[in-house]
């Protein structure tokens, strides 16, 4: 537990979880999970190299549909040999049984995405995580994506694959290697046609699940890389809001480095204002308050629209209010005008999930300094009668949020 600010109850943000369209007419008519058995066993042969293409492709087609359902992920992954064969179907070269191939992968990001088959998977396929990321920081790979989206859902709930992952990411100490490591990873996401056949928008989804790891934030905080800096426009990519979610995510998870604070913070990385920019308005305001902005804040046009997803917008202010828990940072957010945006943020937001968030933070910014010994709220023990005290707010105030839900939804 973190501080008594019910603000700063929160946990690490994860990528969302990818899921590729797989309904297959055909695997409907089958009437039972035995029938399906028999075909998933048929599969085995069907996808191997050696196959005619069109038996292939149509093989992986219906793999792909079985990979729709629980029960059809469930007797794949159960199949003796399936997901070996799949694996090899996978790594074949680009220009052979292109739509079996691309099946192929699309069914193993669905198969990833369920948590109930990734054990098995992974005992049965040790090295895929590894396979997959060789695969998604290949430049002319031509399913790059999908090995992203892939390992964006490995990665979300697992531990073990998160470590296994970060130790496959770290720097090598041969300078002329070309192994993947973290800066590889935020390269790939953030050059513009570095892999020319494929987006590589789930690299931000896999890179906010490995930023729960604290090496990984020690990584990407190194001031001497830049890497942050690299992965702030992103904050506004216009095209999917899969890059902005990740991206947005790593920076909040980055922020429970309170130590880092003062220099993101700072005219090195100006986080504050990327954070502030998707939640500004087009709001007109007087002279005394505009020149309490940051200059990229200041006088925006009468157009300016802000972040359209509810979700990346709580996670935007959990981010700020990360960055008020130290004194430090409490001063130099209140000193950039922060306050200012959250003010008309809070009379627009339609969300009550995100306006909540803002009503904590606003009450951070224009409440009392903590009293002495309690400056930074991340490292303040909580009473355990106190934490059951908040976890009770916090239900509470989940009960309220339903209700207004609710109510909203009424005709």
């Amino acid at each position: 537990m973190m501080a008594p600010c019910p603000g700063f109850l929160m946990e690490e943000s994860r990528g969302a979880a990818p899921q590729v369209p797989s309904s297959i007419s055909g695997m409907s008519r089958l009437e039972s999970s035995a029938e399906v058995a028999e075909v998933a066993r048929e599969f085995v042969t069907f996808l191997t190299q050696t196959a005619r293409p069109d038996i292939q492709a149509e093989a992986a087609h219906h793999v792909l549909g079985l990979t729709g359902s629980d029960t059809g992920r469930s007797l794949l992954v159960a199949q003796a040999g399936l997901l070996p064969a799949l694996v090899k179907l996978m790594d074949a070269p680009p220009a052979a049984a292109t739509g079996a191939v691309g099946d192929a992968w699309r069914a193993m990001v669905n198969l990833c995405a369920e948590p109930n088959v990734q054990n098995s998977l992974l005992a049965e396929l040790p090295q895929l995580p590894r396979q997959l990321l060789s695969r998604a920081l290949a430049p002319n790979w031509p399913w790059a994506g999908e090995a992203a989206a892939a390992l964006a859902n490995l990665s979300r709930e697992s531990e073990p694959v998160r470590e296994l992952l970060t130790k496959s990411l770290e720097p090598s100490s041969d300078k002329a290697s070309q192994e993947p490591s973290l800066a590889l990873l935020v390269t790939a996401l953030t050059t513009p046609g570095y892999n020319p056949h494929s987006p590589l928008h789930y690299l931000a989804s896999l890179l906010s699940n490995l930023s729960h790891l604290p090496r990984v934030r020690a990584f990407l905080l190194e001031p001497n890389r830049r890497l942050i800096q690299r992965l702030l426009p992103l904050i506004h990519w216009a095209d999917s809001a899969v890059p902005r979610m990740g991206v947005v995510g790593t920076l909040r998870n980055c922020c429970f480095e309170h130590g880092s604070h003062e220099w993101l913070l700072g005219p090195q990385v100006e986080l504050l204002t990327f954070l502030l920019l998707p939640l500004a308005g087009p709001e007109e305001l007087s002279e005394e308050e505009m020149d309490r902005l940051p200059m990229d804040l200041q006088y925006l046009p009468p157009d300016k629209e802000r972040e359209p997803e509810a979700e990346i917008r709580k996670m935007l202010i959990e981010a700020i209010m990360l960055l008020t828990a130290t004194a430090p940072g409490r001063k130099l957010v209140k000193g950039q005008g922060a306050y200012l945006v959250l003010r008309e943020l809070h009379s627009w937001e339609p969300d009550p999930d995100v306006r909540l968030a803002c009503e904590k933070l606003i009450q951070v910014l224009i409440g009392d300094e903590p009293e002495a010994g309690m400056e930074n709220l991340l490292e303040v023990s909580v009473p355990p009668d106190v934490e059951q005290k908040l976890q009770q707010l916090d239900q509470q105030e989940q009960q309220q949020l339903q209700q207004e839900r609710e109510e909203a939804n009424q005709p």
